[in-house]
């Protein structure tokens, strides 16, 4: 019997599996191993180039973010000092190289696998996890943070430099993502997942280490969390979340808010577009 509890929107879920054939990047394999545990890891997605891109703009803004504050409905707030981790978020907007990832031809294809063929951007930020104050993030789903319509969408988690178990790399709960939108609770440290405190979890949870480069995708709806940085280096990595056109954020009253800003939610280009 399962620890978790439905989020009282989440009614007659049924997650809709990815077929394993039309495929335009992923394998067979990769899509099924993602409807069945909700994740797969890439290895060498991008190479030494892209990442020394990214980091060359990224870097520069990251040293300027001070401390984060998080807002959630629900008169929900949680702050995150910079010293411990950074969120430089929305990089579309300041990151020629940011933009051109997102829309490469890499991400049509794996949007178009894992999603279908109308693209945008739901979310972009790379959180920098800084040496021994960085504390486990939570379990917790990113639908946690919004409800949205339809529930599903991707994290594409980068790894920007290696990724250790010992400076915080992702954790995985397989399967889990098939109840649908679960109900989170506040903690010190962020949201977690209501019922991911029980011993039995830790047992099920699947450690993703990942080497600079590697991307470690999951549906919005798997339950992921980040150990502690307990070595003497910063864990670096870029978070590009994609979304089917039209998707929606369902307020606790019941309003729609389509998520569509020209620039924060652009449009990905089709597959074969940008393929040309």
């Amino acid at each position: 019997m399962t620890p978790f509890v439905p989020d009282p929107r989440n009614r007659d879920f049924i997650f809709p599996d990815r077929p394993t054939d039309g495929l335009t990047y992923l394998s067979p394999d990769q899509v099924q191993q993602f409807n069945e545990a909700g994740y797969i890891k890439l290895p060498k997605a991008l190479g030494t180039d892209w990442l020394q891109r990214l980091m060359a703009d990224i870097d520069p803004i990251e040293a300027g973010i001070g401390d984060t504050t998080l807002n959630l409905d629900g008169g929900r707030s949680f702050r995150y000092k910079a010293d411990a981790i950074s969120f430089a978020r929305n990089l579309v907007v300041h990151s020629k190289a940011v933009r051109d990832l997102v829309t490469s031809p890499l991400f049509a294809a794996i949007g178009h696998d894992l999603i279908g063929p109308d693209l945008r951007l739901y979310w972009d930020q790379a959180v920098y996890k800084k040496p021994e104050k960085a504390r486990i993030f939570p379990w917790h789903q990113d639908n946690g943070y919004t409800f949205t319509d339809p529930q599903p969408y991707i994290t594409c988690w980068i790894a920007l430099n290696d990724a250790t178990r010992d400076n915080g790399c992702p954790w995985i709960l397989p399967g889990i993502h098939r109840l649908g939108t679960l109900i989170h609770d506040s903690t010190p440290d962020g949201i977690r997942l209501r019922g991911a405190d029980q011993p039995q979890i830790e047992d099920t949870a699947i450690c993703v280490p990942a080497k600079a480069g590697d991307m470690v995708i999951f549906s919005s709806l798997t339950p992921h969390k980040t150990g502690a940085n307990i070595s003497n280096g910063i864990r670096k990595a870029l978070i590009i979340q994609l979304m089917p056109d039209g998707l929606c954020f369902i307020e606790e009253d019941g309003k729609r808010i389509v998520k569509n800003d020209p620039v924060l939610n652009m449009l990905i280009p089709a597959h074969d577009k940008a393929r040309a």
